[in-house]
C-alpha cells in the first residue's frame, strides 16, 4: 500500500458528510474536515510547489469548505 492516508483521510471526510447532511453538527463536520487534512491523501514526498495544479486546488477547496462549516456553526449558534 503506497499511501495508507488515503483511507483515514476519506473516512474523515465521510463523518463530515455525515455530520453536515444527516446531522446538521455543522461544527463537528468543521472539526472532521479540519482532522482529515491532516493525513494528506496525495504523496506526501512532494513539496508544495511541485505538485500538480488539481492537487493544490482540492486541498485549497477542502480548506475553504472547513472554514465555511466553521463559520456557518458559529453563525448559527449566534441567536
Amino acid at each position: 500500500m503506497k499511501n495508507p492516508y488515503r483511507f483515514i483521510y476519506g473516512g474523515f471526510v465521510l463523518f463530515a458528510a455525515y455530520f453536515a447532511i444527516f446531522s446538521q453538527e455543522y461544527s463537528n463536520a468543521a472539526m472532521q474536515l479540519g482532522i482529515a487534512l491532516a493525513f494528506d491523501p496525495f504523496d506526501q514526498s512532494q513539496t508544495w510547489k511541485d505538485r500538480p495544479m488539481w492537487q493544490k486546488a482540492w486541498l485549497i477547496v477542502h480548506l475553504s469548505l472547513t472554514a465555511a462549516l466553521f463559520g456557518l456553526s458559529v453563525g448559527l449558534g449566534d441567536k
